[in-house]
């Protein structure tokens, strides 16, 4: 519902009519009132008229305020108009808010807050798995809000008056001299309690008792759609809590993708390390992937191609349903070779391998090179690990107990 039409009218659309609409309305109205077209006066107030109208309802937040408070609550929203229309007001002619202005700021030239102001939007994170974010996911979600009162409108009951004390502002400026210095400040009025209204204790709604606004639950379908990305918004306009001359904010989902355990995702892209063994990467075979779809894919390396570590491969159209535009992206797999443990062939089979794989290289040493034979152990980081002995940089109470299993002295350090 919205509270009056005659903007829409002027167009001869319907309320619910979108920008497309809208645009092709104005046009066909502009062909026929432009003041090249007709110069008939009532022509060029037709022309203004529809012009206006498009104006407004092509700008979202304007057509908002027009459709829950009609061209009254325009009137303060930054638009065309005369005495009293956007921008209208000035100097300290304006109430309690307009001297609080001027002493402190707030708007252009001290200026009344432009129409109503929009509510708070109610924000919520939306855990979602891969898998969802690909195969699309519904969630019905419990959301509890304000809504206005319909016992009465919204108002708090009947014979509502506005606050004398403080103008229909709810706060008042209070100024105080302290010395030489005076204070300006705001507080809530004590009359009305900063409501800007008094309602008679007997005139009170009884369904809200005059606060204007009672709790509602309400379920709303969240629709995760295949392909969307970590931080995407799902967006429910004016489902917010809703209160009196108050813009009713909206209600966002933000999608937040979990970490997944074999995948990692790349725009529309799926990465993942495929762990195989060393002869499926030299002699080729199969290795599985069980993908994020559900299904599994069969994966093969053709013999003779060599698969090195780290090496990656590309299966196309198995990544991420792309959004809008449709497909898929594609899965890049990065190859871990898994090599066999140490004494897993005896000499004769080591043989064997020599005779298969490639030969040796030549050892590059230059003639007459001074050369000694070295002895490779296991790698140890508490033994071999760099402790900078002697550096001065770093000091390890283990250090003079490993010197001494050596057989060597420990570090000494002597004041000169």
């Amino acid at each position: 519902m919205v509270k009056e039409t005659r903007l829409y009218d002027v167009l001869g659309i319907q309320v619910s009519a979108t920008e497309v609409q809208i645009k092709k309305a104005y046009r066909v109205g502009a062909l026929k009132y432009h003041p090249d077209k007709n110069k008939s006066e009532e022509a060029v107030e037709k022309f203004k008229e529809m012009t206006h109208a498009y104006e407004i309802l092509m700008d979202a937040e304007k057509r908002d305020i027009y459709d829950q408070f009609g061209e009254e609550g325009l009137s303060g929203a930054g638009g065309p108009g005369g005495p009293g229309g956007f921008g209208g007001f000035g100097g300290f002619g304006g109430g309690a808010e307009d001297i609080f202005s001027q002493f402190f700021g707030g708007g252009a030239g001290g200026s009344r807050p432009r129409g109503p102001q929009k509510g708070k939007d109610i924000v919520h994170e939306l855990s979602v798995t891969l898998e969802e974010l690909y195969k699309g996911k519904t969630s019905k979600l419990s959301l509890n809000k304000k809504v206005l009162c319909k016992g009465c409108d919204g108002k708090g009951g009947k014979d509502v008056k506005k606050c004398s004390s403080c103008n229909g502002q709810g706060i008042k400026i209070v100024t105080r001299q302290m010395g030489p210095m005076i204070q300006r400040f705001q507080q809530a009025c004590e009359v009305c309690h900063g409501e800007g209204e008094i309602i008679e204790p007997k005139n009170k709604c009884k369904t809200c008792n005059g606060s204007k606004v009672i709790n509602e639950k309400k379920i709303l379908q969240v629709n995760v759609e295949p392909g969307m990305k970590n931080g995407t918004r799902i967006v429910f306009k004016k489902e917010a809590d809703q209160a009196p001359d108050t813009i009713t904010g909206d209600v966002i989902f933000i999608v937040a993708e979990k970490t997944h355990s074999t995948f990692k995702r790349d725009g529309d892209n799926l990465n993942y390390v495929a762990k195989i063994d060393l002869l499926t990467a030299l002699a080729g075979g199969h290795f599985a992937v069980k993908h994020v779809s559900g299904e599994y894919l069969n994966v093969g390396i053709i013999p003779g191609e060599v698969i090195a570590p780290g090496m990656k491969k590309v299966i196309q159209g198995k990544g991420m349903p792309i959004q809008k535009y449709g497909g898929f992206g594609n899965l890049v797999i990065e190859f871990d070779v898994e090599f066999p443990k140490d004494k897993f062939a005896d000499e004769e089979t080591l043989q064997k391998l020599e005779q298969v794989l490639p030969p040796r290289p030549s050892l590059n040493i230059p003639k007459g090179s001074t050369t000694e034979e070295c002895i490779l152990e296991d790698y140890r980081p508490q033994q071999h690990g760099n402790k900078n002995r002697g550096s001065g940089n770093s000091y390890d109470e283990d250090d003079d107990e490993y010197d001494q299993r050596q057989g060597g002295e420990g570090v000494q350090c002597a004041a000169q």
